[in-house]
């Protein structure tokens, strides 16, 4: 593996407990096909492996992946294996547990007592004895009720050391609060982007005030979410990209990242060239309007 040019290591970082991160990171979603999970053409396995790489000289050093990122032929953590280990010092690789899919792709949701396999899962795939984050990534039909058993799993399985940090994914503020009491938490992984509501935003304000990493997923998707066109790419946005000579998709991350300093970027691709759009957005600069102007934005479609 070629030296790391670190392009992103001379930016900002943000400590998950102990481990310290460069605020753009990279999903690892989209390396297995053209779209998520099993829909659309595999991607090239040397391509998907040199994306990898690539990322980390690129100054990459936190990866978010999961096991059930995987299509008919292609595994996201077994990638990310094949690709990085033995792996740098520094580099962070967070997961999530809860959901998982078969053999066949047929989603299917763990009980507290099935998150250990799901962790040992993780654990072979990527060749590793310990994870550094595991998020548990509560259902869409779970929002509302209590996540504590599951938390209380998975802290059990970080003092037994096969853990090292938990988070939480797609919660609640209320749910945040009933983890806290639970466990002490890293981050909080939750759909974030132009048009984000305003109990999204008080919840990623409450993240800063806790000091926990706020790590937006669909930053770029926006509420067209994974496999739909994205929202907001009205002229406002386009005439933001135009000004500054960037991509859409570079507006839509930085202004992301101008969230906040403990807000981090976690976007994916199988393509080289926006592998290196993703990280130069960490260096662009948004004026107070043009913040102003983009976060006044409102879905596609809201009335």
């Amino acid at each position: 593996m070629s030296p790391r040019t670190n392009t992103a290591a001379a930016t900002s970082t943000w400590q998950l407990g102990d481990l310290t991160v460069n605020r753009v990171g990279f999903g690892a979603m989209r390396l297995t096909g053209t779209a998520p999970f099993d829909h659309g053409v595999p991607r090239d396995r040397e391509q998907s492996i040199g994306v990898l790489r690539r990322a980390v000289e690129l100054g990459v050093n936190h990866i978010d992946t999961a096991a059930f990122y995987f299509s008919a032929t292609r595994s996201a953590n077994e990638l990310i294996n094949r690709a990085l280990a033995p792996y740098p010092e520094d580099l962070v690789i967070t997961t999530k547990v809860w959901p998982g899919r078969d053999p066949s792709g047929a989603w299917w949701w763990a009980t507290p007592a099935q998150l250990r396999g799901q962790v040992e899962e993780n654990l072979r795939q990527l060749g590793r004895d310990h994870l550094d984050v595991v998020n548990l990534r509560v259902p869409p039909g779970r929002r509302a009720g209590s996540i504590g058993e599951y938390l209380g799993a998975l802290a059990e399985l970080r003092d037994a050391g096969l853990i090292r940090h938990l988070g939480v994914s797609n919660v609640t503020s209320e749910q945040l609060a009933e983890a806290l009491a639970i466990t002490p938490l890293v981050c909080v992984q939750n759909p974030y982007g132009l048009g984000a509501s305003s109990e999204d935003r008080a919840l990623l304000r409450l993240c800063g005030e806790l000091g926990l990493a706020f790590v937006p997923f669909f930053a770029i998707a926006g509420s067209g979410r994974e496999t739909g066109p994205a929202a907001h790419d009205s002229e406002a946005v386009h005439a933001v990209a135009r000004a500054h000579g960037v991509s859409v998709a570079q507006v839509r991350l930085a202004w992301t990242l101008h969230q906040g300093p403990h807000v981090l970027a976690i976007p994916g691709t199988g393509d080289p060239d926006h592998l290196a759009q993703n990280m130069a957005a960490d260096a662009l600069r948004l004026s107070e309007e043009e913040m102003a102007h983009l976060t006044s934005l409102r879905p596609a479609g809201a009335s």
